[in-house]
């Protein structure tokens, strides 16, 4: 896969950073942000589908490179 739509970034960002709001939780609060979470993994599983499905190409490889993408982004300090 050549190039990571921003959306789909966008997307990733927003799962990962939900699920780093789980640290530390119990109860009833870790449930509401598992939900949070989950609903936001959601949506980057369905994008990431259609963008595969519209691009035919491999749908993993185009996961892992959202993946990739975000991971680079985050231990680059020159990134975003």
């Amino acid at each position: 896969m050549a190039e990571v739509p921003d959306e789909l970034i966008k997307l990733e960002r927003s799962a990962e950073e939900e699920r780093a709001k789980l640290a530390g939780l119990t109860g009833n609060d870790y449930d509401a942000q598992w939900r949070r979470w989950r609903k936001a993994s959601e949506k980057v599983q369905a994008a990431v589908t259609a963008h595969a499905e519209a691009t035919e190409s491999n749908r993993h490889e185009a996961e892992q490179a959202v993946k990739k993408a975000v991971r680079h982004a985050r231990d680059d300090p020159q990134a975003e």
